[in-house]
């Protein structure tokens, strides 16, 4: 005799409206740039710092300097981080608005 399977786990009390396009987007750009655990680091690094060179990313992490700087261009694409030119150096810090709106995308999911 086969029982039936419980259909509890894919219920849920309330309906969720699909999200538009633009906030899917938003969400999925967001949490894109996160998706490396070497990114999650960075900003985690640069979470604890007001602003880091990337000098000193690359010493904090297990990576080649090659490596960081092409995470760090993926977070600066994806808005999570700012980079400033200063002389022969590159500032990096968190963009705080960015942050916030990753937050909020997510407590809204």
């Amino acid at each position: 005799m086969v029982k039936a399977k419980s259909q509890t786990c894919c219920t849920t009390s309330e309906k969720l409206a699909l999200p538009d396009v633009a906030w899917a987007e938003d969400l999925a750009k967001l949490t894109w740039a996160l998706a490396h655990p070497a990114r999650v680091r960075i900003v985690r690094l640069l979470l604890n710092r007001e602003s880091c060179v990337c000098g000193e990313i690359v010493e904090e992490m297990p990576l080649a300097q090659s490596t960081v700087s092409q995470h760090l261009k993926i977070l600066k694409e994806s808005g999570l981080v700012k980079g400033e030119i200063d002389g022969p150096r590159v500032c990096y810090c968190i963009n705080a608005d960015a942050m916030a709106k990753l937050k909020k995308l997510i407590a809204d999911l």
